[in-house]
């Protein structure tokens, strides 16, 4: 097709970055423009020569805004074929000028809806008009410019520049995609929704869902340098790990986004200070402490081999105490919520270490996506905090003080451990962790097997039940004295049993978190 110079424009965007420069171009190429409300108001201030699309369509705008271009006079402009001969026609016959450049963007209502405002203010956001011209304009691309991004301006205004006001099929087709990708992303974002207000009251998960993803960025490679990867972000939210900003250091790999994100979770189990060293997808240690400086000390110390090449996170700000901690560590990644001055210029020393900053991760209701072959697997994620004062205790020998204390931390942790998960803690830190194993016992044996600190009077937690009295006769005969467990196997009286002889406190939860 033959492109047609573009003459007429109708400017309407809520997003008003970069607007009026843009105008001006247009502008200064003789191109007419119209417009509608505060796009009016905002270039009609600057000093640009507009039309009302009121005063073309005839009628001014009414209900509160909701109709201002639902009319053939912008439609018809829009969506005639300039290579059909009877819609040119029909042009003449009713006095239509075509719109050669739509730069439509809509109402922000993923962020109006994220802040919980109220029905009323949120259902007005819900544009009409919008979107419409944008699916005009994109579905006939071929002879309309449709633009939806602020972003997208300089490249449009350079090739009519660089055309004598046309603009070559392969960037109209470029932006025709972006805006079917646009509204398709806020029609999204309202049913979304709208269905959490028709699903309130019931205990159910949707029956629709549609995942609207935007790529930030491309990755080296995936999990092995052979597999292509990309990294990207939910339309709307905050971002990937709630927002992060890498500081300093190499690309993040695909395993180190993983890594980080077990880390970060792990992290923000705690309320008081607290370090992770991840390897794999799983802790290879925990602790709490007065400082991070002091966590990350005893996290370390659980096994420093594995720690080699880990991910790092805390809850606090990193300062100095932890940087030179950290300095001397062979370290992938550390997660932080901050960086203090000092901290960051002591780290900056290695400059291959990849520093992110991010919020510290909290409880949300939000769904967990798992893919299969043609599918996904959708659950509530498991973020429901856990209820000590709902814990039984069958065991002759109630735990003290000082092993309830440590049997709450196992707890924490082993559940974002990979399941089979047995976790031997002290009250502040893990002794050893047995992960991913496939049989219980197995996780009892690496977990004991891989403790560098003292096992004796120490604690330990299962993810799941105990099948067999094995695991727990293994546990015991290497000084655990108290144990953790949901409970609900055949042979909970077994085990229960097996426990009383070794002398050992058991607490049984009532909750599994497996974790595959």
């Amino acid at each position: 097709m033959s492109m047609l110079k573009a003459r007429r424009a109708l400017l309407s965007v809520f997003d008003k970055r970069e607007i009026i420069e843009f105008a001006k171009g247009l502008s200064h190429l003789g191109v007419e423009i119209l417009s509608t409300g505060g796009t009016y108001r905002t270039l009609s201030g600057a000093g640009l020569e507009l039309i009302r699309v009121s005063d073309v369509t005839g009628y001014p705008e009414i209900l509160d805004g909701r109709v201002k271009t639902l009319h053939p006079q912008i439609h018809g402009g829009i969506l005639a074929d300039r290579e059909r001969a009877a819609h040119l026609t029909q042009l003449g016959e009713h006095r239509i000028t075509a719109i050669d450049l739509v730069v439509v963007n809509l109402y922000p209502f993923q962020k109006v809806a994220a802040s919980g405002a109220p029905f009323e203010e949120t259902i007005e956001m819900v544009d009409i008009g919008g979107p419409a011209m944008i699916r005009a304009a994109a579905k006939n691309h071929r002879g309309v410019v449709v633009v939806v991004d602020p972003e997208d301006y300089p490249q449009v205004l350079a090739a009519l520049e660089e055309g004598d006001g046309t603009v070559p099929d392969s960037i109209r087709r470029r932006l025709a995609v972006k805006a079917f990708r646009h509204t398709q992303s806020y029609d999204s974002a309202i049913a979304q929704w709208l269905g959490g207000l028709a699903a309130e009251g019931r205990d159910d998960l949707p029956h629709h869902l549609l995942l609207d993803l935007k790529r930030d960025s491309r990755l080296r490679y995936g999990e092995n340098p052979h597999q292509k990867a990309a990294l990207y972000r939910v339309h709307g939210q905050p971002g990937v790990l709630g927002g992060f900003e890498k500081l300093q250091g190499k690309e993040l790999s695909f395993n180190n986004l993983l890594d980080a994100e077990a880390a970060r979770r792990i992290a923000g189990a705690f309320d008081e200070p607290a370090a992770v060293v991840v390897k794999h997808n799983n802790p290879c240690g925990a602790a709490r402490g007065d400082t991070c400086a002091t966590a990350y000390a005893r996290a370390l110390a659980c096994d420093p081999v594995s720690a080699f090449g880990s991910v790092v996170a805390v809850n606090r700000t990193v300062d100095l105490e932890l940087a030179e901690a950290l300095a001397p560590q062979f370290v992938e990644v550390v997660v932080a919520p901050g960086y203090t001055d000092d901290a960051a210029t002591r780290l900056s020393r290695k400059s291959n270490l990849r520093l992110i900053r991010c919020p510290v991760m909290r409880s949300t209701d939000e769904l967990e996506f798992r893919a299969i072959d043609g599918g996904f697997l959708v659950q509530d994620a498991d973020r429901e905090a856990d209820d000590p004062g709902s814990w039984s205790c069958p065991t002759r020998r109630q735990p003290t003080p000082e092993e309830l204390e440590a049997l709450e931390f196992a707890w924490r942790v082993v559940r974002h451990v990979r399941s089979n998960a047995i976790v031997v803690t002290n009250q502040v830190q893990t002794v050893g962790i047995g992960a991913g194993q496939m049989s219980r016992v197995d996780s009892c044996r690496l977990a004991i097997g891989k403790a560098e600190l003292p096992v004796a009077g120490a604690v330990a937690a299962s993810d799941a039940f105990f099948p067999f009295r094995d695991g727990l006769d293994y546990l015991a005969e290497a000084g655990v004295r108290a144990v953790i467990q949901p409970g609900g196997s055949k042979r909970d009286k077994e085990v229960i049993a097996a426990a009383d002889e070794h002398g050992m406190a058991m607490l049984m939860t009532g909750k599994r978190h497996f974790r595959h």
